[in-house]
């Protein structure tokens, strides 16, 4: 049996009053529960993330390896295969409500540095998913101004119709995101099956002009031999990176798969990388043969648009169109899938940590946040594909990168206790060397991703401060429980009747005497006394807390011990807004405040007797003044 606050003991945010303060309030349907799919449905959800990479992957592998772009893509297929599928199947077997590699960490370690480390995180995160919507919406606004019947109109505008794009996935999501399983079939399927016309057509060419070939292969060998081919190709393979999104949505997407969701994950995320795999080869190869330098550089009519330049040169502008709005609608729908994430990244983390402020629990208003963020991201850019590059795949690589200590870290503790062969611990240390060698080196060449994520990442620490300070003093506690019997009928007993609350730093015999002592001489309460004592738990960065309580009667008073809590102050208020005594007799220890500010603020300690009055007097400021408040006495002996 427990105590369970009522409705009005945690107080709700504060309504806007004005029209459009009701509206931002409302919410909307960003976080709508789907009805379950079978796993070959779901995919289709993580594929429009991963698949629509290939609107701009190919034009990005050959500025970085030119003639070796085909060789660069198969080491990106291989640790695609080996590595980032592998970790992330691990992700699924742990995770199995779709929480992630980060909340794998959040596990793994704990206390305060847990809350930092996962606050760097979603910097990345923020980064990673921010970074998609942009370059998505960006190179879809590069289909649209190079398609030939709308090029003489449009072909200026390319930042601004990337900000309408933008401004038009604010405005869905703002209006209500519904069924988004079956957009993504209808979105996803077309995509696939257009982009293998596109390469069938552009083997068959390559069929009729053989002495491609051959000319490709001249370029490759004036590097080297096939050893100094793997290493130059290896080397580029960092600019590549952004080929490995996909995996850390298609976790999220766990809760959607029906049946069993582990297996149903893994064989998701197998399929998306297989038939990924295959589309970045072919589409690497064909490209490189079939695209002149010249057309793929900067500002080049394939820049950005590699398979859509082919599949207007050989299959004709109709086809192309079919095509380009095909690959406008995959890319648009990829920031959807970005957007919908964040709004259900950040409630999941913030609000639990005491980290957001209140208006985070509504997704208009994070909605609004977001869309500046990405405008502003765009502009910055100049809706640049190949700009945004280097941002994205520093996303996307700390992510894996994350997942693959997670992983790692999960294993050496199974090894331990002889449930994981030690062979495995040591691959996925491996695999997590190679994602963070790959990491490291994308910064040193593309810097700007780190610089993105860095104020990202300042942005939610700062956040999260001031927000954590501001509730500092709500009740945090989620519930309370018994520790047996006798504790929940001696509790009835001592609310069933008037009582004088007595936090104390000690209970035993002593304690209690001299208390007693000092409060019927100095004091005019003649009710019986609850002495109580709070334990707190070993991880003070918890933001909210459950109370385990024990009650036993010594004489004509009482004694309470309350453990998990995770403040001293914010436990003894929600327990006397619970047993509503006629006065609560606090001690104070007259210790430096500001000292005594940060005690509290981080580990849940510090001037007691203050913050219970601070608290109580925010909480009865925003319920109804039906009771009688209870006096307060601030005994200034320390006790």
């Amino acid at each position: 049996m427990g105590i369970h606050p009522s409705p009005d003991l945690v107080p709700e945010p504060p309504q806007l009053k004005s029209t459009a303060g009701k509206w931002l309030s409302e919410g909307g349907e960003s976080n709508t529960q789907h009805e379950k799919k079978p796993w070959y449905a779901v995919l289709w959800l993580t594929g429009v993330d991963y698949f629509s990479t290939l609107g701009y992957q190919p034009g990005i592998a050959l500025l970085a390896a030119g003639a070796l772009s085909p060789i660069a893509t198969f080491l990106l297929v291989i640790v695609t295969l080996g590595g980032a599928l592998p970790i992330y199947a691990e992700v699924a077997k742990r995770s199995f409500q779709g929480q992630g590699s980060i909340a794998m960490l959040e596990k793994l370690l704990s206390g305060w540095w847990s809350k930092i480390f996962v606050l760097i995180l979603l910097g990345f995160a923020s980064t990673d998913f921010v970074i998609t919507m942009t370059l998505s919406a960006s190179d879809a606004a590069e289909h649209l101004v190079h398609n030939p019947f709308l090029k003489p109109y449009i072909e200026p505008y390319a930042l601004p119709i990337t900000m309408l794009l933008l401004t038009l996935l604010a405005l869905v999501f703002l209006a209500g995101f519904s069924e988004a399983v079956g957009i993504a079939l209808v979105v996803g399927i077309p995509y696939v099956l257009l982009n293998g016309v596109v390469v069938v057509r552009c083997f068959q060419e390559i069929l009729t002009q053989p002495e491609r070939i051959t000319a490709w292969q001249g370029q490759m060998f004036q590097i080297g031999d096939w050893t100094m081919i793997l290493l130059v190709a290896g080397l580029t393979f960092p600019k590549l990176a952004l080929g490995l999104s996909g995996f850390e949505t298609g976790v999220t997407m766990m809760p959607l798969v029906r049946g069993d969701r582990i297996k149903g994950t893994q064989r998701l995320l197998t399929a998306a990388a297989l038939i990924m795999s295959v589309l970045l080869i072919s589409s690497s190869w064909v490209t490189t043969l079939l695209i002149p330098p010249e057309a793929y550089a900067v500002n080049g009519p394939a820049s950005g648009r590699a398979l859509a330049y082919l599949a207007h040169e050989l299959l004709g502008n109709v086809f192309g169109t079919i095509y380009d709005i095909s690959t406008i609608a995959i890319l648009w729908f990829a920031g959807a899938s970005a957007m919908a994430a964040m709004l259900n990244l950040i409630p999941r983390y913030l609000p639990r940590f005491g980290m957001a402020p209140d208006w985070v629990r509504y997704p208009r208003p994070l909605v609004f946040v977001l869309l500046a963020i990405n405008l502003g991201v765009t502009w910055i850019f100049n809706a640049s594909v190949e700009a945004q590059g280097g941002a994205y795949a520093t996303g996307v690589l700390v992510l894996i990168f994350s997942a693959g200590v997670a992983v790692a870290l999960a294993l050496t503790k199974e090894v331990k206790e002889g449930l994981a062969p030690r062979w495995k611990s040591y691959y996925f240390w491996f695999l997590t060397a190679v994602f963070g060698y790959t990491l490291i080196e994308n910064i040193r060449e593309r810097p700007d991703g780190v610089v993105i994520a860095t104020g990202f990442i300042l942005a939610v620490v700062i956040i999260s401060t001031i927000s954590r300070w501001q509730r500092a003093t709500e009740l945090r506690v989620e519930e309370a429980i018994f520790s047996d019997e006798e504790s929940i009928r001696l509790w009835d007993q001592l609310v069933a009747q008037k009582v004088c609350l007595v936090p104390l730093i000690s209970i035993d015999p002593e304690a209690r005497y001299r208390k007693t002592q000092q409060i019927r001489t100095h004091y005019t309460l003649h009710e019986p006394l609850i002495f109580m004592h709070v334990t707190l738990l070993d991880d003070r960065s918890d933001f909210m807390g459950g109370l385990r309580i024990q009650v036993r009667k010594v004489g004509t008073d009482y004694t309470l011990e309350v453990g998990g809590a995770v403040a001293i102050a914010n436990t003894i208020a929600y327990l006397s807004e619970q047993i509503k005594p006629t006065a609560i007799c606090l001690g104070l220890t007259r210790k430096n405040m500001t000292t005594q500010s940060l005690a509290f603020l981080l580990w849940g300690e510090g001037e007691t007797g203050l913050m219970v009055y601070q608290i109580l007097i925010r909480y009865w400021a925003s319920t109804p003044h039906e009771d009688e408040r209870p006096r307060i006495f601030l005994m200034s002996d320390g006790a």
